[in-house]
């Protein structure tokens, strides 16, 4: 990788990536309400809908959301680890989340945010992340340490999740 902060996932190492992310994570790609969730959401995690910024006056909450959860995944990542962005049926990328974004680096790719399609963080291990599922309207993420970092903020922006651990959360 060089010293480049972001480079598109070679096509060898594109199928390695999905096909382990098929693999661990039950990926269903679905439309369909009743497939949903489309991954089978790991113990240490949490669903928010993202429905909250369907009214969101200059994109503020986005903003804060995005923040959150870049600044939490990395604070996950060692300072030369580096991150997956995965785009479904895309590009995708590895990236240094310690460089991207910084003066002359390239910026961060995707968002948590999925518009349009699944847009998808993974540490290397596969053990920390996120999942944007686009027409579900839900964010996961995933690894204790990333929940414990940005949970609060999360939920500041999102309200509570409306899954933990795959399940549902039954509201008072």
């Amino acid at each position: 990788m060089k010293n480049e902060s972001v480079v598109p996932i070679p096509e060898t190492e594109y199928r390695r990536v999905w096909d382990r992310f098929h693999a661990e994570f039950g990926f269903r790609p679905s439309v369909n309400p009743a497939q949903w969730p489309s991954i089978e959401e790991p113990v240490a995690s949490a669903t928010w809908s993202l429905a909250s910024l369907d009214d969101d006056p200059g994109d503020e909450g986005l903003d804060r959301l995005v923040d959150a959860v870049r600044q939490g995944l990395t604070a996950c990542v060692p300072p030369q680890g580096r991150l997956f962005a995965l785009d479904w049926q895309h590009v995708s990328f590895q990236f240094s989340p310690h460089l991207a974004g910084k003066p002359g680096q390239k910026p961060w790719p995707l968002s948590p945010y999925p518009d349009g399609d699944y847009y998808i963080y993974l540490t290397e291990d596969f053990s920390t992340g996120s999942f944007g599922h686009p027409w579900e309207g839900t964010l996961c993420l995933f690894g204790q340490g990333l929940l414990d970092l940005v949970g609060a903020q999360v939920d500041e922006v999102l309200g509570a999740p409306i899954r933990r651990a795959g399940r549902p959360v039954h509201r008072q």
